[in-house]
C-alpha cells in the first residue's frame, strides 16, 4: 500500500479512524464524557489508530497538522454532543 502524500487526504485517513473509533467504543465514549476521562479510557484506541495512521501517511505530510487529534475532536466530541456530560 503506498503512503498518503496529500494533506486532504490525510484529513480523510484521519476522520475515518477516528470514526471506526466512535463506531465501536460507544459506550465507553459515553462513561468518558460523563466522568470527563474521555481520552484516558480511550488511550489504546487511540494510540492503535495513531499507530495506523502513521504507518499510512508520509512524515512530511504528517509534520504538518495533528490530523489525527483534530479528528477525534471534531467526530468524537461534536457527534457526542448530545450525551450527559459536565463538560458542556
Amino acid at each position: 500500500m503506498s503512503q498518503i502524500k496529500t494533506p486532504d487526504a490525510a484529513v480523510r485517513l484521519a476522520r475515518t479512524i477516528a470514526s471506526d473509533i466512535l463506531l465501536y467504543n460507544k459506550d465507553k465514549i459515553a462513561e468518558g464524557l460523563k466522568h470527563d476521562t474521555l481520552f484516558e479510557v480511550l488511550e489504546s484506541e487511540i494510540a492503535e489508530g495513531r499507530q495506523h495512521f502513521e504507518s499510512r501517511v508520509a512524515p512530511e505530510v504528517r509534520e504538518q497538522y495533528d490530523f489525527i487529534s483534530r479528528a477525534l475532536v471534531d467526530v468524537l466530541v461534536r457527534s457526542s454532543g448530545h450525551l450527559p456530560t459536565q463538560i458542556w
